[in-house]
C-alpha cells in the first residue's frame, strides 16, 4: 500500500481513515446502511451467507484542512463506497474512518430527497436534517431555488416528477449553502449544462478560497485538475497511490493504456481462434461433402454396370 502524501497539518487532520475495509456479498447490491440498520435491527440477512469479496481493504490516508483531495480508479473500484464511508452512511468490517467536523455530502443524483415530497419540502426537510434552522432555511431559500435555476411553478411539484438535472441543481445549490468545512461530491458534476457548471465551479472555489475541505469522485480530469490539489488513485480495491493529482491521473492513465491494449490483444487472439475454428470447420465440412459426392459416384458407376450387364 502507498505511503500517505506527505501534506502540510494543522492542527491534525480532518479525515483519517486507518486499515479501512468493507465487506460485501456477491448476491447483495450493497453493504447495509445505518437506516437499514435501524429499521431492521440484528434481524438474520437472508443473503448473508453469499460469496464474500471486499471492494476496499487495508485503506489509510490523511487528508488535512483544505485540501481537496481527488478520488480517481476504474468503475467498481470503491470510490463512491469509500465516500459513503467517509459521509458515515456506510460502516466499515475493518478499520476506522474518523472525521473532526461537519460534513456536507451531495453523493448521488437524487441528491437525499425524498420523491414523494415537494422541491419546497425537500429543501426544509434536509436542511434541517445537516443542522440548518428553519430561520436560516427560510432567508437562504429564494437564493437556494434561483442558484438551482427551478422555476416557481416546480418547486412545490413533488421531485419525482424533476430530472435528474433538476434534482442535482436543487441538491447542490442548498449543499453549498451548508457552512461545514467537509464537503464530498460524487461525479455530480457530471450533470448539468455549461452555465450551470461554471456556477458550481465558482461555488466551489469560494468554499475552497474559506479552507473548506473536499473529497471529489470523478471521471472528468479537467474538474480534478481545476480542484484538487492531491489524488487518491484506487486500484483492485486498495490505494496504489497517494500523491499529488497529476501523478494521479497519470498512473491511472497509464494503467488503462495498458488494459486496453491487453484487452486488445486478447480480442484479436479470441478473433484469430474464431477464424482458425471456422476454417477448420468448413475444411471438415468440404471433405465430408468430397466424401459424399465419391461415394455417390461410385455408387452410381456399379449401378450402370448392373443395367449393363442384364441388357445384355
Amino acid at each position: 500500500m502507498a505511503s500517505t502524501y506527505e501534506a502540510a497539518v494543522t492542527g491534525g487532520p480532518v479525515i483519517e481513515a486507518k486499515g479501512l475495509g468493507v465487506k460485501f456479498a456477491v448476491n447483495r447490491r450493497r453493504k447495509r446502511s445505518l437506516r437499514e440498520m435501524f429499521i431492521h435491527g440484528n434481524k438474520r440477512d437472508p443473503n448473508a451467507e453469499g460469496n464474500e469479496f471486499w471492494p476496499l481493504r487495508d485503506v489509510s490516508f490523511e487528508i488535512a484542512k483544505g485540501d481537496c483531495v481527488g478520488i480517481v480508479g476504474k468503475n467498481g473500484t470503491g470510490k463512491s463506497t469509500l465516500l459513503k464511508m467517509i459521509a458515515g452512511v456506510l460502516i466499515p468490517d475493518e478499520g476506522t474512518v474518523e472525521v473532526r467536523g461537519k460534513v456536507a455530502p451531495l453523493l448521488e443524483l437524487r441528491a437525499g430527497f425524498n420523491d414523494n415530497l415537494t422541491g419546497r419540502e425537500n429543501v426544509y426537510l434536509v436542511g434541517s436534517l445537516h443542522g440548518m434552522s428553519e430561520k436560516q432555511i427560510d432567508e437562504r431559500f429564494d437564493e437556494i431555488v434561483d442558484f438551482a435555476e427551478v422555476k416557481p411553478k416546480f418547486i412545490d411539484t413533488p421531485v419525482r416528477h424533476y430530472s435528474s438535472g433538476m434534482k442535482v441543481r436543487l441538491g447542490f445549490a442548498l449543499i453549498s449553502q451548508l457552512e461545514h468545512p467537509i464537503m464530498l461530491v460524487d461525479e455530480v458534476l457530471a450533470v448539468g449544462d455549461k452555465a450551470f457548471k461554471r456556477k458550481c465551479y465558482e461555488a466551489i472555489d469560494r468554499m475552497l478560497a474559506n479552507e473548506r475541505t473536499m473529497v471529489l469522485v470523478s471521471h472528468n480530469e479537467r474538474d480534478l485538475k481545476r480542484f484538487c490539489n492531491r489524488g487518491l488513485y484506487i486500484k483492485g480495491g486498495e490505494l496504489a497511490l497517494d500523491t499529488d493529482i497529476d501523478s494521479a491521473l497519470a498512473a491511472y492513465n497509464a494503467d488503462t493504456k495498458v488494459e486496453i491494449e491487453e484487452r486488445k490483444k486478447k480480442d484479436e487472439a479470441k478473433k484469430k481462434r474464431a477464424e482458425e475454428k471456422a476454417k477448420k470447420v468448413e475444411s471438415e465440412q468440404k471433405a465430408v461433402e468430397a466424401d459424399a459426392e465419391d461415394k455417390a459416384e461410385k455408387k452410381d458407376e456399379k449401378g450402370e454396370g448392373k443395367d449393363g450387364g442384364r441388357a445384355a
